[in-house]
């Protein structure tokens, strides 16, 4: 197994004991659940990184080609986007093992969900973003709490049951409306820019690595401190490339920019999608 970034391979201690409740369901010794219990979420690895910062990109530049250049608007692009993920979200639940394809569809459309409702606080319900910020982070949290309280772990390692991911699923939903609504706080009301603020994401989330492997903070708390931040350096580095110049920006376009990085997670998941039928055939 190749090493990992920010998080390493399964715990020992976790594969030799794994969960009560796991052994409980399926009703074997611990020994052969082992075979059995497969991880329906990827290896958190730099190619994993690089697609969710891409996946970030394009929630971000992609909201704004269909509710603005497409005139959609926020709500309908917010509703057409949620049944898109509904539906991505179901064929990910049916699968029985992490499938790159359908994972990376889910990932894209629910970066694009989060920064809508997002959006939808602010732009049409006049939400301070301040408030949106400490909304999503409270949800965030409650989240962990009932996850932790549920589950006693919060392991991304660990994805074993349908349970445990649609709990996956409801952190990265709110780490991806918290990132927005952070990000533009930061990046717009602040004054920083754009530049600036993608620099400041990127130090902290490289502060966040070296805390990790100087073993200040655990392997959990570094995952998601990270999966939050690269929300807004995925948004801030968007906004540089499509935004005008006069804005701050480099005036690209949305939609080439959204073309770049769609193609650019295409050839990722294909690369990880090789990745995992070598696996299988090694198994």
């Amino acid at each position: 197994m190749r090493d990992s970034v920010l998080l390493p391979e399964y715990n020992v201690l976790c594969h030799a004991h794994p969960p009560t409740k796991e052994r409980r369901t399926l009703g074997t010794t611990p020994s052969s659940n082992l075979g059995k219990l497969v991880n329906r979420v990827p290896e958190v690895t730099l190619v994993f990184w690089i697609l969710k910062i891409l996946a970030t990109t394009v929630g971000e530049t992609a909201a704004d080609v269909l509710s603005t250049t497409f005139k959609l608007g926020t709500v309908v692009t917010s509703y057409v986007m949620a049944v898109f993920l509904l539906i991505s979200l179901v064929f990910q639940l049916r699968a029985r093992r992490y499938v790159p394809p359908i994972y990376w569809i889910v990932v894209v459309f629910i970066s694009v969900v989060g920064t809508l409702i997002s959006d939808n606080l602010v732009d049409n319900l006049g939400v301070p973003l301040s408030t949106t910020s400490l909304i999503f982070t409270v949800a965030l949290v409650a989240v962990f709490i009932v996850w932790y309280w549920s589950e006693r772990t919060l392991s991304v390692h660990t994805i074993y049951t349908v349970g445990r991911e649609l709990f996956y699923w409801a952190a990265i939903l709110f780490t991806f409306s918290l990132g927005t609504s952070a990000g533009d706080l930061l990046s717009e009301r602040l004054g920083l820019g754009y530049p600036l603020s993608a620099l400041m994401f990127a130090a902290a989330i490289a502060v966040i690595y070296l805390a990790y492997r100087v073993k200040i903070v655990n392997e959990v708390l570094a995952f998601w401190l990270a999966y939050i931040l690269t929300r807004p350096l995925g948004a801030s580095v968007g906004d540089l490339l499509t935004q005008e110049k006069s804005a701050g920006g480099l005036g690209l376009g949305t939609i080439p920019i959204s073309v770049v990085c769609l193609l650019g997670i295409v050839v990722g998941v294909i690369h990880l999608s090789r990745d995992e039928r070598k696996k299988a055939l090694g198994s």
